[in-house]
């Protein structure tokens, strides 16, 4: 059985007008440089994590160096955003198949298939998002605000952030490549934080 999809599912997350309110909070969770690093409490449950996932990544990402890199972004990036990493894993997997410079037909791009537009509402014109940290940054961002629009239904947002409200096959989707490709062994402790996910739909 094949690890990941043959395809991706690249999205599209849809212009919605934010409020100033919602515009300064976005563009503070995006404007910080902070370095990523893992956000665990310690160093031992860290290396275990990446441990398991780093295997499961190889044949997309063989670069070892990279592949590390790649992990510890995702952990701090979806951590700090509030997101279970193995979520944010599954996530990129159906928007991108892990492809760094993917463009959708509709310009979505990078890792998690971010829309330029963001860039003008939350951000500044020279952003790139196919920097590995920034389209992490902007992705986690963006689905946090829609978590909180839907007050943490997840299958609602994975749907905004898609661009398929109230259709199940995206959601569906992700939701499935979590929980086949990405989640965490019981021996690691915090390795996600819980949110509300209706079952298929």
């Amino acid at each position: 059985m094949a690890l990941f999809a043959s395809s991706a599912w690249a999205g599209t997350q849809t212009y919605t007008p934010l409020s100033a309110s919602v515009r300064a909070v976005l563009q503070r969770s995006v404007s910080d440089q902070a370095a990523p690093r893992l956000a665990f409490a310690s160093e031992q449950e860290a290396a275990l994590w990446l441990a398991e996932m780093s295997p499961r990544l190889k044949k997309r990402l063989p670069d070892e160096n990279y592949r590390t890199d790649f992990l510890n972004t995702v952990h701090y990036e979806a951590t700090r955003a509030g997101l279970d990493p193995q979520l944010v894993l599954g996530l990129i997997e159906v928007e991108s198949g892990f492809k760094k410079y993917a463009v959708s037909s509709v310009g979505a791009r990078g890792y998690m298939q971010v829309m330029p537009f963001w860039t003008k509402e939350i951000g500044t014109s020279e952003d790139n998002l196919f920097h590995l940290r920034l389209n992490l940054r902007y992705g986690c961002t963006i689905l946090r605000h829609y978590l909180d629009i839907e007050k943490g239904d997840l299958y609602r947002a994975l749907g905004r952030y898609n661009g398929s409200l109230g259709r199940p096959e995206y959601p569906n989707m992700v939701r499935a490549a979590w929980h086949s490709h990405w989640i965490a062994s019981n021996r690691i402790a915090g390795n996600g934080l819980p949110v509300k996910i209706a079952d298929a739909r």
